[in-house]
């Protein structure tokens, strides 16, 4: 018997994305996008960990920490399918293209998926998880991709990855391929496979939302512009610079420019601080610098949201 965990990794959700699949050291699997999200990062490792073993002739079980994964290759795609891969709302299913092929590798084998804890200590599934994240890492930096050895060694994994957009008690459930009676949802009892597809919950589309505007910010088409900066500031903006420097939103536009490196951008966390207003925080890194950044958004202005603060602290 086979037992491989799967894991999925995206840094923004979407962006630089990987995913990974793990037996031991000398049997795993890896990859990515430039750009994806968690989910299809979670779907291609079961994918890719599928093909790797189609000629093993052993018995495979499945360790994710995605429910997510567990339901569409255990109960939804079949309905899906018999409604020309439409949710039972009518809206056309996410990540079609993975998981039309997830249905094909499916076919004829008898697989066991278990649910495990993310982060819980799980071996198989921290190494994964470790794999997938370094994927997505490597994405985010254009440093190599550790692809792996493969499941024989080989180094190739069987992959055949898509294109992107742009140790406890574990529940189980056995794909049994050749029948209609999974759905996902139906009229089953609710249970641990029972969940609706969310991809993303609302804060962390908020989250989706302020990186894309704190990148707009960085971009050399509204650092060119005053106009198109001043919407994203609000009135009483003020900036307290990685150089000491203080920053108010007249000296902001009057000096904008574009920036001479474009920095790398990595997600630390957001934090509400009220209804209508939140704080962020990001890692910048531009060669050897590094800087800490934290902005204060507010609602309101023509993109939704309006920077009200900003702080860099200098790490090197």
């Amino acid at each position: 018997m086979i037992t491989a965990a799967a894991d999925g990794s995206s840094l923004d959700n979407p962006g630089p994305a990987g995913w990974a699949w793990y037996v031991d050291d000398r049997r795993w699997a890896a990859g990515g996008w430039p750009r994806g999200t968690n989910n299809m990062g979670e779907l291609m490792a079961v994918l890719d960990l599928l093909r790797a073993t189609s000629g093993a002739g052993e018995e495979l079980t499945v360790l994710c920490d995605s429910q997510y994964a567990i339901n569409c290759c255990t109960k939804w795609i079949p309905g899906w399918k018999r409604r020309g891969w439409k949710k039972r709302d009518g809206k056309p299913v996410l990540n079609r293209d993975l998981l039309e092929q997830l249905d094909a590798e499916l076919s004829g084998r008898e697989v066991t998926f278990e649910w495990v804890k993310g982060h819980a200590g799980h071996r198989l599934n921290e190494a994964a998880d470790a794999r997938a994240r370094a994927a997505a890492t490597a994405y985010r930096d254009g440093t190599p991709v550790d692809e792996g050895p493969g499941y024989d060694g080989d180094g190739r994994g069987g992959r055949q990855a898509p294109e992107g957009p742009p140790a406890g008690p574990a529940s189980s459930a056995t794909r049994r391929l050749g029948g209609d009676d999974v759905e996902d949802g139906g009229d089953a009892q609710a249970g641990l496979f029972d969940l609706p597809e969310t991809p993303l919950t609302p804060d962390q589309e908020l989250v989706v939302e302020l990186t894309r505007l704190e990148k707009l910010a960085l971009s050399d088409e509204v650092r060119s512009d005053p106009a198109r900066m001043g919407e994203l500031l609000a009135p009483d903006f003020v900036e307290h610079g990685s150089s000491g420097r203080l920053w108010t939103r007249g000296r902001m536009l009057a000096e904008l420019a574009p920036l001479e490196v474009r920095p790398k951008f990595e997600v630390l966390g957001m934090m509400r601080l009220s209804e209508d207003s939140v704080l962020f925080r990001w890692r910048e890194r531009a060669g050897s610098r590094v800087v800490l950044r934290a902005s204060i958004w507010s609602r309101g202005g023509v993109h939704g949201w309006r920077m009200r603060f900003h702080q860099g602290t200098l790490v090197r």
